[in-house]
């Protein structure tokens, strides 16, 4: 869509443009909105499909504001995948990638290092990545530890997980064109296991003061009732 249908479309102060993508601005009937405008891209597999006609897989393509490299997306691939992961995980993949997305928005509200930017993104490939038999535990705790344990491994060095794919499994997940790094992913599994395990001590810690305070109120109970009875 042109520069110049977009005014005819929406009030000028009610859109504003980025690199990226168009602000649609709220009003009373509707929320605001970011837009992405973008094209189809195909990437051809060589083969053919039954009637002749070539085989392609289709996703999504933009150029931003000032860049010459164009930005693609699979969303197709990466839904059917990460349906096929959630399955074959007994329903454990999305519930792990929610819980550690909340872990790192909880890092970043206490201030822990921890990368911003399209890192939510990468958390999803990260998990999707780890073995099936890290997930399916008694509980989410222990599976969010094994999940982030295989993650943290497999990302020490470039070799281990140089195989490692988006979840679209249509890109690379570590190559010099993404956004981020094999050290910046490992660095945040690193910290995000440092932050679980610390409040994991503290809570230990206060479930033993609690069975404290809740024995010793109970054992002054106990006396009072044996002075009452005496």
């Amino acid at each position: 869509m042109s520069d110049q249908l977009w005014p005819i479309i929406f009030r000028p102060e009610r859109l504003s443009r980025g690199d990226k993508a168009f602000d649609i601005h709220a009003n009373t009937y509707r929320i605001d909105a970011d837009v992405v405008a973008t094209l189809e891209l195909r990437r051809y597999t060589g083969h053919l499909n039954a009637d002749g006609s070539h085989h392609y897989h289709s996703g999504v393509a933009f150029i931003p504001d000032g860049k010459t490299a164009h930005i693609e997306n699979w969303p197709e691939q990466a839904y059917e995948n990460g349906c096929t992961k959630h399955d074959n995980t007994g329903r454990r993949y999305k519930k792990m990638v929610r819980i550690l997305k909340r872990l790192r928005d909880k890092m970043q509200d206490e201030q822990i290092s921890c990368r911003r930017g399209r890192i939510l993104f990468l958390i999803e490939s990260l998990v999707w990545n780890v073995t099936n038999d890290a997930f399916g535990h008694e509980t989410y705790k222990q599976d969010v530890r094994e999940v982030l344990a295989a993650a943290f491994n497999a990302t020490i060095t470039d070799d281990a997980c140089k195989s490692w794919v988006e979840v679209s499994h249509m890109k690379w997940l570590f190559r010099p064109s993404q956004p981020w790094t094999r050290q910046k992913a490992h660095d945040f599994l690193s910290a995000a296991w440092d932050y679980l395990e610390l409040h994991m001590k503290h809570l230990k810690k206060e479930y033993y003061v609690w069975i404290f305070v809740v024995f010793s109120a109970l054992v002054g109970l106990a006396w009072l009732l044996i002075l009452k009875q005496s």
